[in-house]
Order: structure tokens, then C-alpha cells, then sequence
């Protein structure tokens, strides 16, 4: 199975995939997708819509795994998150591939255990989930990657308990 997981963002937005086999667990690619902040509301959004559709044709993934907006302090923020986390829905449902949402606390659980670790601690997790030589740069890449991790291993157990 391919998941392709996606950390949303408007000047940033991270994306990994990863493939599971049983209980292994690969990196097939992972990187940031930037936008520049001097351009246009529309134009970002466009930009990330177009890489995103980029990458969904390039590895055909199984699922798309994307987070959950979380509502901090500063809600022009998740504004913003909100409109790029729409973009990337729209392109994964034109593809028709199956969306799943996690909270932050949910990803951070499934890669290491404890929902409230820190940033430094899921990227050291993540790259030894996927056997990389190093923890993967930059933060926003690693939580994609998470993001995938964490659907991969849950679709099991959700394929057992839908059998019952």
C-alpha cells in the first residue's frame, strides 16, 4: 500500500510517501512544496494544487493521508492551513483516491507513542520507522511523513475490524 501524507500549509507544505509491505515500512520520496509569500493568495494555492496533483499521478497512491487543521492562537493561520488542506483534497478527490484526516496528537501517538512529543522527537521516530540514515529535513517533510506512517499502520487494523 502507498500513502501519500500531507502537512498543510500556504508557505509550506509538506509531503512524504510511504510504502507498506506487512509490517515494513519505505520512504518512496518526501520534500516541501514553498510558496512565496509575495504572491498572490490564488496563485499559492494554484501552485500547491499543481504539485500535489503532480505527485499523486507520479506515485498513484493507495490513500492520501492529510492533518487535521488544528486551531491555535492565531486563526488567520488555520485560515490559511484550511485553504491549502482544500486544495489538497480537491486533487486527491479529482484522482478519486480515498482521504483520511488525522489530529496532530494522533500522528504524534502513532509514530511515537506519546501524543504530545516534540517536533525533534517525531523526526529521529520517523526516520528510523523508514530506516533512513538520518532524520528527515525539514520539519515540515517529517510530519508529512508521519502523516503517511501513521494511515499505513492503522489501515490494517482497519481492514481487520471492518472483516468482523
Amino acid at each position: 500500500m502507498i500513502v501519500l501524507g500531507i502537512d498543510p500549509g500556504t508557505a509550506s507544505t509538506g509531503y512524504g510517501v510511504v510504502e507498506s509491505n506487512g509490517s515494513r515500512l519505505r520512504a518512496l520520496d518526501g520534500g516541501v512544496i514553498e510558496t512565496a509569500p509575495a504572491l498572490a493568495l490564488e496563485r499559492r494555492l494554484a501552485q500547491i494544487h499543481a504539485r500535489i496533483c503532480a505527485l499523486l499521478d507520479e506515485h498513484s497512491p493507495d490513500a492520501l493521508a492529510i492533518e487535521q487543521l488544528y486551531f491555535g492562537a492565531n486563526v488567520r493561520t488555520a485560515f490559511a492551513v484550511g485553504q491549502a488542506r482544500g486544495v489538497v483534497l480537491l486533487a486527491a478527490g479529482m484522482r478519486e483516491v480515498p482521504c483520511r484526516s488525522y489530529t496532530p496528537q494522533q500522528v504524534k501517538s502513532a509514530v511515537c507513542g506519546n501524543g504530545r512529543a516534540a517536533k525533534d522527537q517525531v523526526q529521529r521516530m520517523v526516520g528510523r520507522l523508514l530506516g533512513l540514515p538520518e532524520p528527515p529535513h525539514p520539519d515540515h517533510a517529517a510530519d508529512a511523513l508521519a502523516v503517511a506512517i501513521c494511515d499505513a499502520n492503522r489501515e490494517p487494523l482497519q481492514q481487520a475490524v471492518a472483516a468482523l
